[in-house]
């Protein structure tokens, strides 16, 4: 049960936490203009539950494969071929052809045709048509035959288009043949401006950046609640005792929670600070001493008998606490001052002098699992608060400047931006792999470290 237990926290978690990450790509990328054809919770397969947007047209729903989610933005991979002008005007001259026909027409390969299409595709200009007699089907793993054009309103507007309005007169069905006003150059430019590639380097690195901010900004509101609301456990400089550690030399020697230390071998305790101090002399050269209470409002002597030849370090005696409600200004200042540390913490994992010490003390899918299970068990404000504080650690881990996280794709951006020329397709993916491998190893390092640390014990 305490492993169901684990796994199924670990999934709403984690599931949770990254659906509203895509969900900050989603909302950006809208907000700019972008086409979004699909937001899903869930990885990408072809069994899902989905609803689409009659507004936006984007496919809304759930998969099977609850280990994260994802947003399917138009436009973010690939180089345009320099005929997809051709295939797209072509597209909506035919209706609808096949990748053979489309590479007999405009004199090129049928790889090229497949590679332009898919492209065409990926910018919902049009989509894939699966031919039930030939046995095609949706979520096959390769592509149909054949491809046609999308649905579009009078003014060739698509339903992923902000502007869209399939209301008024002169709208076509999907693989209906259209040909908008203008030449093909125009119509690809204006197809490109509804799409990730097309947008200037602002709104691309606003949409990139929305991910983790909304994970930072989930984490803050969450942090500040739980410090205003639920409040902060914080240690009371009195003599009390608050705690005693179970087989600890307090609990031995007779000590219990609530009695008052007034004494420590003859000399006066008034506070926990004058309580530490007068204990760790008597701690240190390990001989034996007594302890001066209040319990229940009777005086007692208590008499501590330490082992000369194993002496304990500590008494096992924890201070009193009380619960504080931090003001709202406060509570932000305490949550940014979190946050200061995770980004720290963060950026340590790519200074090869902190690396390894930073992997030492991170931990994997499985632990993160654990907690969220021990997390949930103490109340839900916990489980609240354990989200925020790894929902902050996804939120500055993505953007750390290693592609393929959103970090490394804004330092692609800024790159591009200086040198005012985009970087290679080709070279993206190399550079995306490097860092797939690098996250590789800290998945496998910090998995061994929670393996022996929760099973092997």
């Amino acid at each position: 049960m305490s492993v169901a237990s684990a796994v199924f926290w670990g999934l709403i978690t984690l599931s949770f936490l990254v659906f509203i990450h895509e969900g900050g790509h989603f909302l950006a990328a809208r907000m700019c203009g972008m086409r979004v054809t699909e937001f899903y919770l869930g990885m990408p397969c072809r069994f899902k539950l989905f609803r689409k947007s009659r507004r936006y047209g984007t496919e809304v729903g759930v998969t099977p494969i609850l280990l994260g989610g994802y947003t399917r933005i138009c436009g973010m991979e690939g180089e345009p071929h320099e005929r997809l002008a051709d295939m797209l005007w072509l597209v909506q001259q035919k209706g609808r052809l096949s990748a053979e026909e489309a590479a007999s027409e405009l004199g090129c390969t049928e790889d090229e045709a497949y590679g332009m299409l898919s492209m065409l595709v990926d910018w919902a200009s049009i989509d894939p048509y699966y031919n039930p007699e030939l046995g095609e089907k949706p979520g096959q793993r390769d592509w149909p035959q054949a491809f046609q054009t999308v649905k579009r309103d009078a003014k060739c507007l698509t339903e992923y288009d902000r502007e869209s309005d399939f209301t008024l007169p002169g709208a076509t069905e999907a693989g209906e043949a259209r040909l908008p006003q203008g030449d093909a150059a125009s119509f690809l430019a204006a197809e490109k401006s509804h799409t990730y590639a097309g947008h200037g380097f602002w709104a691309r690195v606003f949409t990139l950046f929305a991910g983790p901010l909304i994970n930072l900004i989930f984490a803050l509101v969450v942090l500040m609640a739980g410090f205003s609301l639920v409040g902060v456990t914080v240690s009371v400089n009195e003599n009390t005792i608050g705690q005693v550690v179970s087989g600890s030399l307090a609990e031995v020697s007779g000590l219990e929670a609530g009695d008052t230390v007034t004494a420590i071998n003859g000399e006066e305790v008034t506070d926990w600070q004058s309580l530490v101090s007068a204990l760790q002399p008597c701690l240190a050269d390990g001989s034996d001493f007594t302890l001066e209470i209040e319990r229940d409002g009777a005086a007692q002597t208590l008499y501590v008998d330490q082992d000369e030849s194993a002496p304990s370090s500590t008494l096992g005696i924890v201070a009193p606490s009380k619960t504080v409600h931090l003001s709202i200004a406060d509570s932000f200042q305490a949550s940014v001052s979190y946050a200061k540390q995770v980004a720290d913490a963060a950026i340590s994992l790519i200074r090869p002098s902190q690396t390894m010490q930073v992997l030492n003390e991170s931990t994997s899918v499985m632990g993160i699992s654990v907690m969220a299970s021990e997390a949930a068990s103490e109340g839900v404000w916990e489980l609240m608060l354990f989200m925020a504080m790894i929902s902050m650690s996804l939120g500055f881990m993505n953007l750390l400047p290693i592609p393929p996280l959103d970090g490394g794709k804004i330092v692609i951006e800024i790159g591009q931006k200086i040198v005012r020329k985009n970087l290679p397709q080709k070279a993206q993916i190399g550079i995306s792999y490097a860092g797939l491998a690098f996250f590789l190893f800290v998945f496998v390092f910090v998995l061994r470290n929670d393996i022996l640390r929760f099973v092997v014990g």
